[in-house]
């Protein structure tokens, strides 16, 4: 059986000795290019390593959708190596149980140490500082040892971000004696060791790892978190061609088939030769920013006028056939629930656009560059090229411009390109976080450079905000806002289409976007 991209040394011998029942062979675009969950720099595909290597405190819950689809559930939190956990009633301080019996991979004990040197390094270090910050986490003397296995963590006042943040992707929980004992005074966390190296207790071990090529996993039957994965051992493999890690699914030569592009997904469902997973990624979406630092998109006008003009539906159809969650139509001027994202209400209305380019004194339309970068190119070229075509029809001229990979985020967080096609991700439901992020503030990821004083305010008053009604009210006047003002327009949440055998079960979504081996399983 032969794997495009080649397979040399251990993971070959690896994958002749296993029998097909206990062994899931996997392959993606790319592999992890650090194994540090808070390292700079960390690709998207290192989660996929830490995560099932390493355990968190907490979790999310697990919820099934329509067709049986497992996915995270964002409004339960439960333990995983906290056994149980109590949130005091003032809502600052949270108490985690850890479980008594668990281990790391090398059979020493987790302890409340373990747990605290985790969370200090988290808060010692920039990427990870930065994330914790969002939950009102930033000094070591929050995380207090109570005993051997009980630690709590408090907050200056009530934080809706705390839990969420210990059940993310990050806080992961080290081997504290084994980490330190490679650390160096200038290196105390243990960074360049913990790059290349593992030391945690989660379901699966890193057995061998060829940069670039593949690594292989085998099941931790000491792992006390959760039920004992269905497979014993994984072979992941980095395949970057597509055509490629399809073709080898279709042959039955592998069992998992990640990043599909969207019209692999659709041809590959009608075909049946192998099972699409494809799951609308809650929190990622893609959209259309204006800059509404410079004119004219600082005119609200102009923003609504480009926002009734856009052929919604070809875009969608054009760029990712279909395969995923539209953000437009819907109800207009006002919340249509608590969540957020949602459709913003505007839909494809060429002779509104026109009154309202009129109404801002633009009756003659302008001249404006549309940006977008190559990496993006097979989802964002299509959209350019009817954003063009439709907002030619009321006399807004657009210039294509293809920004080289990598280049557009500098560009962004200039505010240096007036209107563009980009992507972004919230790791957290809640709609107050998605505004903070998105609709606040002088950064780059405020993509539109949003400025308005009632919504900013709303921002900081929603996350500490602990009676229900008021939160409620204040969410949806915010809804209402971004409407209104428009300074992105939402296109759709696009869908992890993932391939798999037809005998392979238990697939689950997650946050993260990447493959959650636990729960899999071999019919």
């Amino acid at each position: 059986m032969g794997l495009a991209g080649g397979m040399a040394g251990a993971p070959m011998r690896w994958a002749q000795a296993q029998t097909r029942a206990e062994s899931l062979r996997v392959l993606s675009e790319a592999g992890p290019n650090s194994f540090d969950p808070s390292g700079i720099g960390v690709n998207r595909n290192a989660i996929q390593l830490h995560w099932n290597t390493y355990d968190r405190l907490l979790r999310f819950g697990t919820r099934a959708g329509p067709d049986g689809t497992l996915s995270y559930d964002y409004s339960t939190i439960e333990g995983e190596l906290a056994e149980r956990f109590e949130v005091s009633g003032d809502r600052t301080a949270i108490t985690l149980h850890l479980r008594r019996d668990a281990t790391f991979h090398d059979g020493s004990p987790v302890t409340a140490a373990d747990v605290k040197w985790s969370l200090d390094r988290m808060v010692g270090m920039p990427i990870g500082r930065a994330q914790f910050a969002t939950g009102s986490m930033t000094d070591p003397a929050q995380f207090v040892v109570l005993d051997a296995h009980t630690i709590r963590v408090t907050t200056p006042r009530p934080d809706r971000f705390t839990l969420p943040n210990l059940a993310a992707a990050h806080p992961v929980i080290f081997n504290a004696r084994l980490a330190r004992a490679h650390a160096t005074p200038d290196d105390p966390w243990a960074s360049d060791w913990l790059r290349t190296n593992v030391a945690g207790g989660g379901a699966f071990r890193l057995d061998h790892h060829v940069p670039g090529q593949s690594l292989t996993l085998s099941r931790f039957d000491g792992w006390k978190s959760g039920a004992l994965p269905g497979f014993r051992r994984v072979l992941w493999q980095v395949v970057p061609n597509a055509q490629s890690r399809r073709a080898s699914l279709e042959r039955g030569d592998a069992d998992i088939a990640q990043d599909l592009p969207p019209q692999d997904a659709v041809s590959m469902a009608r075909e049946g030769r192998a099972k699409v997973a494809g799951v609308p990624m809650a929190g990622t979406f893609q959209f259309i920013g204006m800059n509404s630092t410079r004119p004219p998109f600082d005119n609200v006008l102009v923003r609504q006028a480009v926002a009734w003009a856009l052929p919604y539906r070809q875009m969608f159809e054009a760029a990712l056939f279909g395969r995923g969650q539209p953000l437009f139509g819907g109800r207009p001027g006002e919340a249509d629930g608590l969540q957020f994202p949602q459709p913003l209400g505007y839909d494809t209305d060429p002779a509104k656009a026109k009154a309202l380019l009129a109404a801002a004194g633009l009756a003659d339309g302008f001249d404006t560059t549309f940006s977008f970068e190559l990496s993006l190119a097979p989802v964002a070229e299509p959209v350019a090229l009817l954003v063009q075509e439709a907002l030619g029809v009321i006399g807004i001229r657009v210039t294509i411009d293809k920004v080289p990979g990598g280049q557009l985020g500098t560009l962004l967080e200039k505010k240096a390109v007036p209107f563009f096609f980009e992507a972004s991700t919230a790791y957290f439901a809640a709609p107050d976080y998605f505004f903070r992020i998105f609709y606040h503030g002088p950064t780059r990821w405020n993509f539109g450079g949003y400025d308005n004083a009632e919504f900013g305010a709303l921002v900081q008053k929603t996350r500490f905000e602990t009676d229900d009604a008021a939160y409620e009210a204040d969410v949806r006047r915010m809804i209402a806002l971004a409407k209104r003002d428009v300074p992105i327009i939402l296109l759709w949440q696009p869908a992890l289409d993932t391939g798999m055998r037809a005998d392979i079960g238990g697939y689950k979504y997650q946050f993260h976007r990447q493959l959650e081996l636990r729960t899999l399983k071999r019919a």
